[in-house]
Parts: structure tokens; sequence; C-alpha cells
């Protein structure tokens, strides 16, 4: 199983950016480009009534992890054991949200947001993932979506992004059949709650990371290194995907439902064959793995899986294949692939040494998507990219151009491919503030809004203002 992003650099080969051939079937645009002013309007209008928005999750940004009932997640027990997180990091404080969130919702009117990405905490709500909900728990991402509604921006909910309850951990995890059935039944308790208020759920939050990157390499929790159960976690993400699609339907909730699954191009290293076998089994394993169970109902043929394909039972993937209103994406960059199939870095890469930066690669994932899938709706839930932000000697301003040109570039890209017909309806930049980057812990900086951990201390970047005037503009 091929590694893609927050995996470890180390399995690619690492070749020298230059003179390196370019890519095949692209425009040929540098990732960067400095020779335009990074605040300078480009004169692109986006569709009227486009969702400009941001997105977080739960575990990175809340905080309060022992308040109110919260159960304990594999991400409290997995930062606590020495070596797996940067510095020693946890999400016990973050940035605070969980006392915050009222000062961040009028941040995020400040902004202009139309549209607001985040994710419930299953063990806030569920603190042993099976029972009775906490009411407390519950009662925060009611208020949460209140005062978003309140402030005219719609709330977008994401039920899982990682934070599985430990005791579920415990009884087995995603290797567990059961578990896609405790994840409908904690979905149901939360679509009872907020389903006719909240615009678009997602089911799972980029099922391929938790796969590779917790099961088979061990970098994030649960912290495995098994193939077999990787390839059988991924089954149970995606079975638990269509239950919950079900019980949404159940509920009678008229609102849309969806996954967010990262998806990644696969370029060849050298020419433009990019139907080689090599490139074929890497673009199986980073898209077609989780896109064609859900949209096709079946998993591709090609693929080595056979652990996956062992523990299917007939009607899984009617289930998983279930109905969806929407798809959400997540592109953060491509991957190279060499003749053998290894991943190989050719292009300049942000402060996270596996992202390599390609903004064309946003245009071929979408236009890839209408053509090989359909036409379906769809939303950009994650895009963007780390900087080592520091804040100037005022103290009240994070300059960031890089990232200006990192989201400018790429929300051309965007614009590109909705005036080739794809549906894009909206777009969440990642990340709305800093926060806690799994495996990295602080050490690296996302957010549009510095945040100064020691005093929980807000501060808009240039990237914020700049899309601030994005979204006034409706236009790049």
């Amino acid at each position: 199983m091929p590694l893609s992003r927050r995996t470890l650099l180390a399995a690619a080969t690492v070749a020298p950016a230059a003179a390196l051939p370019a890519v095949a079937g692209c425009d040929g645009a540098p990732a960067t480009d400095t020779t335009i002013d990074p605040a300078a309007p480009l004169g692109l209008r986006f569709p009227d009534g486009f969702g400009w928005g941001a997105a977080t999750s739960a575990y990175q940004i809340e905080g309060a992890a022992a308040e109110d009932g919260r159960g304990v997640s594999i991400w409290d027990t997995f930062s606590r054991q020495p070596g797996n997180v940067r510095g020693g990091d946890t999400g016990d404080v973050a940035a605070d949200h969980y006392h915050r969130y009222v000062a961040d919702l009028d941040l995020m009117k400040s902004l202009g947001l139309r549209t607001y990405r985040f994710s419930i905490s299953w063990p806030r709500v569920q603190p042993t993932g099976r029972g009775n909900p906490n009411l407390k728990g519950l009662d925060f991402y009611q208020r949460l979506v209140d005062g978003l509604l309140e402030r005219g921006i719609a709330p977008m909910a994401t039920l899982f992004h990682w934070d599985l309850p430990q005791p579920l951990q415990d009884a087995g995890g995603w290797e567990a059949r059961d578990s896609a059935g405790w994840f409908a039944d904690y979905a149901e308790i939360v679509f009872r709650k907020l389903g006719d208020r909240v615009p678009v759920w997602l089911t799972l939050n980029e099922p391929k990371t938790v796969v590779n990157v917790g099961y088979s390499y061990g970098v994030h929790a649960p912290g495995k290194r098994d193939r077999s159960a990787a390839l059988v976690a991924a089954h149970h993400l995606l079975l638990a995907h269509g239950r919950a699609v079900q019980a949404f339907r159940a509920v009678g909730v008229k609102q849309r439902i969806g996954p967010a699954l990262n998806l990644a191009p696969a370029y060849p290293f050298e020419g433009d064959d990019r139907d080689a076998p090599a490139v074929r089994t890497a673009d199986g394993f980073e898209n077609r793995l989780y896109l064609d169970p859900v949209l096709k109902g079946g998993y591709p043929d090609d693929l080595d899986i056979e652990p996956l394909r062992a523990v299917v039972r007939d009607g899984d993937l009617a289930v998983i294949s279930s109905p969806i209103d929407i798809l959400a994406i997540q592109y953060y960059n491509p991957v190279f692939v060499g003749p053998g199939g290894d991943y190989l870095t050719k292009l300049p890469t942000s402060v996270a040494e596996w992202q390599q930066i390609y903004p064309e690669g946003l245009y071929d994932v979408l236009t890839r998507l209408r053509r090989d899938y359909g036409d379906i709706p769809i939303t950009i839930t994650e895009n963007g990219m780390p900087r080592a932000d520091e804040l100037s000697a005022s103290g009240d301003r994070v300059v960031d151009p890089e990232r200006v040109t990192f989201l400018r570039d790429h929300l051309r890209q965007a614009h590109r491919a909705i005036a080739a017909g794809v549906k894009l309806e909206s777009y969440h930049l990642w990340s709305l503030l800093d926060n806690f980057e799994w495996a990295e812990g602080y050490a690296q900086r996302w957010g549009i809004v510095y945040v100064d951990y020691e005093s929980q201390r807000r501060v808009l970047k240039d990237s914020a203002r700049w899309y601030q005037q994005v979204i006034r503009r409706n236009a790049i």
C-alpha cells in the first residue's frame, strides 16, 4: 500500500527537483509563481452563491479533553506514548476552542465565511463509544451550530475525524466488523439532535489516512503496522460510511450527506504514460479503493487487497454504495511514481516534506471525478499548506505570502474546473486556526489565523486578510 499524505518520507526515494521532466498532460505552470503579487486580483469570478469556507477538526482545536463528560479517544492514548508526537504534544488544550468558540464564531463572521466545516468528537458525544449520549457534549455542538446559523454561516459537520473512542479500539477498533454498527448508532444520535439544522453532513474524514498512516505505518493512532489489518479496517470504515448514510435516510433528515476523501492524482515520474502498471496501482490505492465502492458499488479488480476481499459479505457493497448527495474531496499533493512503484519527490515541497506543491493536480482530480464517476456535486473540504509562521515584532501581524500564493494558485485551478463543467459548490481552506497537527504536534502551523498557544490570542495572518477580500469580491 503506497505512502501518501502525512506518511513517512523515508519510504520515498528523493530525487533532486532540478532537471526533472514536466508532468505529462498538465500545463507546466510553476507551483509558486513569484513574479505575481500574491495579493493582486486575477479577475476570476466564482459563481454566485459559491460557498467560501474554512475547516477544522475537533481533536485539533477543541481542547477540554477531560471536561463535561468527554471520554478518552485513541489520540489521547497515542499522543501520551513517548515518541509518537513531536515534542510530546497532545490535544489536551490545543486552540481551546471549546471555551472560546463564541469569539471564534465572531472571527469567522468578520472574515465573511459562508460555510464552516468542523467535526464532532465521538467520545464527547458517547464517552465509551456506545450507549446513551453525553448531553453536555451534544449541547456544545448544538450551541456551535446555533452560533453559526445566527451569523449566517452554513454548518458542515463531519462525524468522524480520527478520534475513535478508546473503549472501541480496545474492542477491536476498525478491524472489528461491529465498528460499522457502532458508528451508525452514534451517527443516529447526532442526526436526531442536529440533523435538520446542518445543511451538509460528512461521514468519514480521510479513511485512506486512517488505513495507511494509522494501520499500515503506525505513524498515527492507533499506531499499528499491519497491512492485512489495514485492509480489513478499510472495508469496515467504508461499511460504516454506508451504514451512517442509511441511518441518515431512516431518521428522515432532508439535508445532504457524503464522505470526505483525500485524493491524490498519480503521475509517472518520467514520461507521460499515466496508464503504466505502477501508476495505475498507485492510483488504485490512492483513489479508486475508496471512490469505486462508494460510487460504483465494487472494489477495483486490479488491486492486491485479498485481506479486504476476505471480509466482504453479501450485501456489504450495496450498503457502501448507498446513494450520496455530495462528495467532499481534500487535495494537498500529487504522487509521482517510478517504474518500480516507489513514490518519488519531483517538485518543491512545503515544510511538510510529504507535500509536493502542484496546483494543477486539483484540476486533474476534479475533472477526473466528473469524467469517471459522473456529474456529482462536489465540495472541497481541505486544501492548504503549513509554514513556520512567526508574529511580527509588533505582535499584530503574520506575513505569509507563500500561503497566499498557494491558495490563489489552487483556487485558480478550482475556477478552471468549474469552467470545465465540474459541479464544485464550495471551498474550505485548511485550516481556520493553527492547531494540533497530529504526529507533528504544534510544530507546523496550517491556519490563516495565528494562535499563540500560551495566551490563546488569535492574530489574523496576511492570508486571512487576503481570503477576506476574496470572499468579499467572490473572485480571485
